[in-house]
């Protein structure tokens, strides 16, 4: 895959959480929420401000974020699926 987003959008694979279980019971995939937290896999060169300069991004590729639940556009690229959305969807970078 090559992929390399425009301006200041990345590219995110969601992690997958791991399976709990509530009071002994398992939570069915249907049931659960998906995770708010991802791997940005690529970022865009950052966006141009009005006086014409780039401004770059503060995310790089490898950053494990948090982001909000509705944000971004889920596409699918080699039978994965990734998010891409813009860099101010990012809540935080999770170090």
């Amino acid at each position: 895959m090559n992929i390399r987003p425009l301006h200041d959008r990345i590219l995110i694979k969601r992690l997958e959480e791991q399976e709990q279980k509530k009071g002994g019971i398992i939570i069915p995939d249907t049931a659960k929420e998906k995770p708010q937290e991802g791997k940005v896999i690529a970022v865009g060169n950052g966006k141009v401000n009005d006086e014409g300069k780039k401004i770059p991004l503060d995310v790089k590729a490898g950053d494990k974020i948090l982001f909000g639940k509705y944000s971004g556009s889920e596409v699918k690229i080699d039978d994965e699926e990734y998010l891409i959305m813009r860099e101010e969807d990012v809540l935080a970078i999770i170090e």
